[in-house]
């Protein structure tokens, strides 16, 4: 089967890469000339963990190829994924206008029937108006090629997107055509052998399922941060409590660890989206109201804490900070709590050097060198009042104290993420502050 992804960012790349993986013939396609050449040459626009050698893999193997020309890849097509960005509008709502120009651009270009499928994270609605752009396209050519319209919402998650792919939770279909749910079943056949659902509805459930599974994690993270911080009030450990809480079947483990806030590209702009696709039907999203505001709110905790210890007086101070991306395994800085508690930092008089294995080069696309940045992270403590840790790499977990204590002017720990047990830190004779838990 032949299939044409546009796009090559993180959703259109991982799901080029790992259709081809399956044997599919694929063409990715991207306006961005620089890309294309990086891609054909192995060089990847973003950081996951088995990408690139799944990539040059492919490319190899003639089964995965790269183009700017959507005329010429569009041709042969027999499914189209639109895997554009939907960058979030300044009143919140995703902008749809990269979606609507290649929906516009394959019904110029459309030799033969296709199915045209929205991938990015679309509102409801969506589909509906790439069909009608897809439409006046083919009605200025004159042209009567039969097109289907289908969203296939993507629930990758960043730094284990291949295995979320390969090896997927459930596949989301909206169709309204019989048509178009045959080749949707025909094309995701080789991931379903090992009992993977595939789940076909309407469109506009399809398109609302994606947005209502990130705010609900989005809603389970914000509330344990909110949980988080009545527990340092009361006097409570909320790691306890987490553990106690996640053991009922019905709440379950993930996403209930407290931390210095969620961002990323999915959660605070999906949120957002969703909030004003409410408003504009004139709904009130009050608890996704209230989850975007104790979200923005945490990404200030860890600071404060600093600035409390402190006494309001950083001028002239030098901290260490551990993470830099939103998550572990990727390098992405979208909407990451190190940007707000970096900022505040800066702007409160301090200096920062920062370790991340990873995001470093994404972090100074972003702030430049407003902070300096280490390739080692001990390197970073050297002669800094406190180490801020924020995002939790699996390398900090297991660090050597030794090493830690020398390299600090004094025995201070700002863990944004909890992976150090606080009683174990107080008999090392650490000053240790953390997130839902009274330790000072």
């Amino acid at each position: 089967m032949k299939i044409t992804v546009i796009g090559t960012g993180y959703v259109g790349l991982v799901t080029g890469t790992c259709f081809a993986e399956v044997g599919m013939d694929v063409t990715c396609v991207d306006i961005d000339q620089k890309k294309i050449d990086n891609l054909k040459n192995g060089i990847l626009p973003i950081y996951e963990p088995g990408l690139d050698e799944m990539v040059q893999r492919n490319a190899l193997k003639h089964r995965l190829h790269f183009s700017t020309s959507l005329q010429e890849s569009i041709k042969d097509a027999e499914v189209a994924f639109i895997a554009v960005g939907t960058p979030p509008d300044e009143d919140g709502s995703a902008d749809l206008k990269y979606v609507l120009a290649v929906a516009a651009g394959i019904g110029q270009y459309m030799q033969k029937p296709i199915v045209v499928v929205t991938k990015s994270t679309v509102p409801v609605t969506t589909a509906e108006k790439v069909r009608k752009a897809l439409q006046t396209e083919l009605e200025k050519r004159g042209s009567d090629l039969q097109f289907y319209v289908a969203s296939n919402p993507e629930f990758l998650k960043e730094g284990a997107a291949i295995e979320d792919f390969m090896k997927p939770d459930r596949i989301v279909v909206g169709t309204d055509s019989h048509e178009a749910e045959e080749i949707m079943r025909r094309l995701y056949k080789p991931f379903l052998m090992n009992g993977h659902p595939i789940i076909f509805m309407d469109i506009p459930s399809a398109e609302m399922t994606k947005y209502a599974a990130n705010a609900m994690l989005a809603t389970k993270i914000s509330f344990m941060n909110d949980v988080a911080n009545l527990c340092e009030i009361m006097g409570a450990d909320v790691n306890m409590v987490r553990k106690g809480i996640g053991s009922d079947g019905r709440i379950g483990p993930k996403f209930i660890y407290p931390g210095v806030g969620y961002g990323g590209s999915c959660f605070p702009k999906d949120v957002k989206a969703l909030i004003k696709t409410a408003k504009e039907k004139k709904y009130d999203m009050r608890i996704l109201n209230a989850v975007e505001e104790v979200n923005e709110a945490q990404k200030e905790v860890l600071f404060n804490k600093v600035k409390d210890h402190f006494k309001n007086n950083l001028k002239g101070k030098k901290f260490a900070l551990w993470g830099l991306s939103f998550k572990p395994k990727t390098d992405d800085m979208r909407e990451a709590p190190s940007l707000v508690i970096i900022e505040k930092l800066v702007k409160a008089g301090a200096s920062v050097v920062a370790y991340d294995p990873i995001a470093k080069h994404e972090t100074q696309r972003i702030i430049g060198d407003t902070i300096g940045y280490s390739d080692d992270m001990y390197d970073a403590l050297n002669d800094a009042e406190a180490l801020l840790i924020i995002t939790e790499w699996p390398e900090f977990r297991s660090p050597d104290f030794e090493e830690v204590t020398k390299r600090l002017k004094s025995k201070l720990i700002f863990d944004g993420r909890n992976i150090f047990d606080h009683k174990e830190m107080k008999s090392l004779g650490y000053n240790y502050y953390c997130i839902g838990v009274k330790t000072n």
